[in-house]
């Protein structure tokens, strides 16, 4: 499977409802810990950019999905560049909270 060309051109609702149906798949919000806390997609991990190579320690299996998202896409974009660099093939940019249009959950 190769999420990132299933997935290309889809919104981030379409790419919940892939992340559902994939098996071992996790949703990470890339965002700081105040915007998770300010709300995020329900079942979503909370790993900023800043501290994505903690990812190994939470998913060592390097073929795991990964579903990452920010706010508007782009520190997601860069953090499935750096996850790749450390070899999970299935980690995919899904883009922004901000197109969401689903109950998000507050912390």
């Amino acid at each position: 499977m190769n999420l990132a060309k299933e997935l290309a051109g889809l919104d981030i609702n379409a790419c919940l409802e892939t992340l559902k149906a994939t098996e071992n798949a996790a949703l990470v919000d890339v965002r700081s810990e105040d915007e998770f806390a300010a709300g995020h997609i329900p079942g979503a991990v909370n790993i900023p950019l800043e501290r994505i190579d903690e990812t190994a320690a939470r998913y060592p299996e390097r073929m795991r999905p990964l579903f990452l998202y920010c706010r508007s896409g782009r520190r997601s974009g860069l953090a499935e560049s750096r996850l790749r660099e450390m070899g999970y093939i299935n980690a995919v940019n899904i883009g922004g909270i901000i197109d969401y249009e689903g109950e998000k959950v507050y912390a």
